[in-house]
């Protein structure tokens, strides 16, 4: 083979590596949109300076303009402002739902997929009464027990995503367990625990991160959801399903309900991009 044709053979194994490593944008977009909501969340007050609790009454019901991105509402505030300040409490409680779901759901999985036995029988069958009950009336079951409150709504979205974490650690448990890795590290004296930390458990997450980062949207959708419907802040919270709820009662100014429903819409669905892209990347 001559000095060239290995040139070309190297370059073209470079461009393969590049190409490889080079994000698609939709994908771009998506960690954009996402980025910039996680941002509205930490620190609103850099992207806004108008108050989302007080407004101007003179002000009320203007349309989108400069001034106003997103118009004002009833009450003459600043829809923009809300929506920002508004992204803080659905991420906040969008993250408790997944933490919620990957601690508990995950141990479920790992323990019911690693053990085996009459321990497995009982908590797949737990599982299983879980995935019985449609989520979001589990959710609505689970938020009236606790009270009408933003972070008991994400508990109870949480609590509605274990049965999906363990169903899915369960399977990944069972597949990873039987690699050849595993019986090798029993065979060379390795116990029980040491496997399951060192060997099953880094194996068998890989799947659930894509779920949990899948979760997180759907978690905005259910959180929204039920604060559509008054279970979670009275106002003047600026949830963004509170914000939507009160929009739909002024038909006649219809950006107080497309506005923050875009943003909802985007959020979710650039989240589950990212899963969607995390799965083909692993």
């Amino acid at each position: 083979m001559s000095v060239a044709t290995l040139s070309a053979a190297s370059s073209a194994a470079a461009a393969g590596r590049l190409a490889g490593l080079r994000l698609p944008a939709t994908v771009v977009l998506s960690f954009a949109i996402v980025a910039l909501v996680i941002a509205w969340s930490l620190a609103p007050g850099l992207f806004t300076s108008q108050d989302p609790v007080n407004g101007v009454p003179a002000h009320k019901l203007l349309g989108p303009s400069v001034t106003h991105w997103f118009g004002t509402d009833h009450l003459g505030r600043d829809l923009y402002t809300r929506v920002v300040y508004g992204a803080a409490s659905s991420v906040t409680s969008a993250l408790i739902a997944v933490v919620i779901g990957v601690i508990v759901g995950g141990l479920i999985g790992l323990l019911a997929g690693f053990l085996g036995g009459w321990v497995d029988i009982v908590l797949a069958r737990l599982v299983d009464i879980l995935l019985a009950i449609p989520r979001f009336l589990l959710a609505v079951i689970v938020v009236t027990a606790l009270g009408f409150d933003t972070t008991n709504t994400a508990i109870a979205t949480g609590v509605s995503a274990v049965a999906v974490f363990a169903r899915v650690m369960r399977a990944e448990v069972i597949k990873t367990r039987q690699a050849t890795f595993v019986e090798a590290s029993f065979l060379q004296g390795g116990s029980r625990w040491y496997i399951l930390l060192h060997h099953v458990l880094p194996n068998a997450s890989r799947s659930v991160l894509a779920l949990a980062v899948l979760q997180f949207g759907l978690s905005i959708l259910v959180i929204a959801s039920l604060a559509f419907l008054g279970y979670g802040d009275p106002p003047p919270a600026s949830d963004w399903g509170l914000l939507i709820a009160t929009g739909k009662d002024y038909l006649k100014w219809p950006w107080l309900v497309y506005a923050p429903a875009f943003v909802t819409i985007a959020a979710v669905l650039s989240v589950n991009r990212i899963s969607r892209w995390l799965r083909k990347t692993d």
